[in-house]
């Protein structure tokens, strides 16, 4: 699921793209409605024409209210730079663009709207000319062009397309089981109570699930779940997201709060980050200034000290530590932007390096300044966990060989993993480095389990008279090598999540059941083995009174025992017939075929097919013409 959210000046047109792409018009203030100015962030969604929902973002485009602009597009997956034909690139189409920059979206489109006010052609090459020079350099450098416009809907189709080509090549995001969800929204539902909004990251959500609200430290529960105004029982990463939230009051959320699972993020009033100064900001950014500070949804106030450095001048990057007024939740990765308090102006932004210093930095300290460059690429469990995800599943070894790890870092790294849970173990021995073992990505896992255990439940669906999918049948369908079929399948039964019978794998609380119906005809069938227990209907005889999937489920049941390919007996007969058989053979010593067939009263047909069926079974053993019991 995708997010994509809207950037550009004001009254260029983008909420009535936005209404004309999905039928509904994201404002819905009447203050809003009155100046026709989007003044809070909108929400919508469109179907592509692959079938895919995403979810819409629209923000406000007027420089007054860049700030509300900052909370909305910050978990986004792709943006649309919105700008009109006739009037082309304009100051808050530059300032946008600088914070998609800064926040590195990952893809966009550029569109150019109200083209049915260009005057010609000619000019809208002009504007697209002035446009490729404005987004030179920046994350939209190679992003399309598409020409639309909302009143006539010509180009409408092409955006829609485009769209969808650009978000097929955007992988999934990946799900880390440590949800979180920056609130971009608050309001009360007559009926349901508090509902949240905002972008879902790094995780899910289910109902029922214990939340808490960071960093006020709110506890409650998932009442309920929606996406695109869809009831959901789970959401995932990427997805926009409603949560209804039982024992929690609107008056108590802020914007900018995040939702979690109880203890596994913590606030900070501290961050370090790398930070690169627009180059066209009015002067240079000086050590202790004070900045508002953008992450998320959040904005608070933070002290900028400048780490290494005097003074950064336009268009220079450097190492920060920023000391803010109010906690908030970030993780090593976010993306942040600064401002100016006053005048307001957007200062730059850059990447959280880490979410939790210990304390405060001495300024020119050369090993804290090798220590944060280290960090920006990656502290040692985050090189071996990037190793596990590319390799899917891997043996321990083949994961640090990738990783490029020394020993004594890949060990400590290795330990890390495994006791934060990113990295989960297949075998029951406790992984080491050196060894075969296989391990994979917490994310990897989730999707593995959760395929797995989708392909069991609809297979019961499919076939409920049968015990379960074939061992066989769930590798191929899976297609992983018998060593991790084999360690995967383990798992799953060592959590419960799977039980086996033997070659079969089903649910643990699926049960053969019939309808009235089958009751009724496998009375019907029974009655045969009845008055002819030891020359029972054939096999074929079988099928044709009840079906094969309903013999089959007999069998499973063990309510009848198959002996040959052709001969079947009900389960209370099997148990007379051998019984007996043991009987007299510890009587007279042995048995021939011609006395069985006259100890039960039957034909040749059943005693061989029986006889044979036990020789097979290790049961007796043939002896020239005699049959004796096999010595145990």
């Amino acid at each position: 699921m995708h997010v994509i959210g809207t950037a550009g000046h004001v009254d260029h047109g983008k909420s009535t793209l936005i209404a004309a792409l999905t039928g509904t018009h994201p404002d819905r203030l009447k203050e809003e409605q009155r100046r026709e100015m989007t003044i809070e962030l909108g929400f919508g969604w469109l179907t592509l024409p692959n079938g895919e929902e995403i979810g819409i973002v629209d923000v406000p485009g007027h420089r007054d209210f860049i700030e509300n602009m900052l909370s909305g597009i910050g978990g986004i997956d792709a943006a649309l730079l919105v700008i009109a034909a006739d009037e082309g690139v304009m100051p808050q189409t530059r300032e946008h663009l600088a914070i998609l920059d800064l926040l590195q979206i990952p893809a966009g489109i550029i569109v150019l709207t109200k083209t049915d006010l260009a005057p010609d052609p000619a000019w809208l090459d002009l504007v697209e000319t002035d446009i490729r020079a404005a987004v030179s350099g920046t994350v939209m450098r190679d992003a399309p062009i598409v020409r639309v416009s909302a009143k006539t809907r010509t180009g409408l189709d092409s955006l829609l397309s485009t769209l969808e080509s650009l978000l097929q090549q955007k992988p999934a995001r990946l799900d880390l089981n440590r949800p979180r969800l920056p609130i971009d929204r608050v309001f009360s539902m007559s009926g349901f109570g508090t509902i949240v909004t905002g972008t879902l990251l790094d995780g899910h959500l289910a109902l029922g699930d214990e939340v808490e609200i960071v960093p006020s430290g709110q506890r409650g529960r998932v009442r309920g779940l929606q996406t695109h105004k869809k009831k959901e029982e789970r959401t995932v990463p990427g997805s926009r997201t409603a949560i209804n939230i039982s024992g929690v009051d609107t008056e108590s959320i802020q914007r900018g709060e995040v939702v979690i699972h109880p203890k596994q993020y913590q606030p900070t009033r501290r961050v370090d980050a790398r930070f690169r100064l627009l180059k066209d900001v009015s002067s240079a950014l000086k050590h202790n200034s004070e900045v508002k500070f953008f992450v998320g949804a959040s904005e608070t106030i933070a002290i900028l000290r400048l780490l290494g450095a005097e003074e950064l001048n336009p268009g220079e990057e450097g190492w920060v530590q920023l000391e803010l007024r109010d906690p908030v939740v970030t993780v090593r990765g976010d993306r942040y932007i600064l401002r100016r308090p006053s005048p307001s102006e957007t200062l730059g932004g850059g990447v959280i390096v880490d979410h939790q210093p210990k304390g405060r930095h001495k300024r020119f300290d050369k090993k804290i300044l090798q220590s944060l460059e280290s960090l920006i690429q990656g502290t040692p469990a985050d090189v071996l966990f990037e190793a596990a995800l590319a390799l899917h599943i891997a043996s321990v070894k083949e994961i640090v060989a990738r990783s490029r790890l020394e020993a004594e870092n890949a060990e400590t790294a290795l330990k890390e993993l495994l006791e934060a849970g990113s990295l989960m173990p297949l075998e029951e021995d406790a992984p080491a480095i050196g060894s075969d073992l296989l391990v994979i990505a917490l994310p990897h896992w989730n999707a593995l389990q959760g395929k797995t255990l989708q392909i069991v439940e609809a297979y019961h669906q499919n076939y409920p008279l049968r015990r379960g999918i074939p061992r066989e049948e769930l590798k191929s369908r899976l297609k992983l090598s018998p060593q991790a079929f084999n360690a995967v399948i383990r798992r799953l039964l060592a959590d419960h999540r799977l039980t086996d019978h033997s070659t079969l794998l089903a649910q643990p609380e699926h049960e053969i059941a019939f309808d009235s119906s089958q009751q009724a005809r496998v009375r019907v069938l029974m009655r045969k083995f009845e008055q002819n227990p030891f020359s029972p209907p054939s096999v074929k005889e079988c099928e044709a009174e009840v079906g094969a999937e309903l013999l089959n489920a007999l069998i499973e049941l063990n309510e009848l025992i198959t002996v040959s390919l052709d001969v079947i007996f009900r389960r209370h007969d099997y148990d007379l017939m051998v019984d007996r058989i043991e009987k007299e053979i510890r009587q007279r010593g042995s048995l021939t075929l011609a006395e069985t067939r006259t100890l039960f009263d039957t034909s040749r047909k059943y005693a061989q097919a029986l006889l044979e069926h036990l020789d097979a079974i290790g049961f007796t053993m043939r002896d020239g013409d005699f049959r004796r019991l096999r010595k145990k």
